[in-house]
């Protein structure tokens, strides 16, 4: 069912030192920041050769990344992000398995303008999944 690993997504508490970080002291080649309101985050990209680092900042005092970084305040892994063919054909083969869909279920359209859901970190080792279809 599961693609490649398609990000890790860290949340930073501060982006633009984070940038800074992977820019200059990595070398990395980083993405302009990217406001995504239905997430509530800011989302810069750090390109490597065989996957992305997704930096993540809150957008909004509501964001559930304002909530991670308050029980995290120096940042950390957020979640892991596998691609598949097909979203809903996926979904409903998790759900069925016993996975938990975080939200409504619906497929939000993520920060790759690609349909995308998260399954809940208790059933999968502690581990906020992302899917996104490609």
């Amino acid at each position: 069912m599961i693609g490649r690993l398609n990000h890790v997504a860290i949340a930073v508490p501060d982006l633009a030192a984070a940038m800074a970080l992977y820019r200059d002291t990595l070398g990395a080649e980083i993405s302009a920041p990217q406001d995504l309101p239905e997430h509530g985050v800011t989302t810069v990209f750090v390109q490597l050769p065989n996957t992305r680092i997704e930096l993540l900042a809150p957008l909004g005092i509501a964001s559930p990344i304002a909530m991670f970084l308050e029980r995290n305040p120096g940042g950390g892994m957020h979640h892991l992000c596998y691609e598949v063919a097909d979203i809903v054909c996926s979904r409903t083969a998790l759900v069925k398995a016993g996975a938990r869909v975080l939200g409504d279920g619906a497929p939000k359209t993520g920060a790759h303008g690609k349909p995308v859901l998260f399954l809940h970190p208790k059933d999968f080792h502690g581990t906020l999944i992302e899917l996104e279809q490609v």
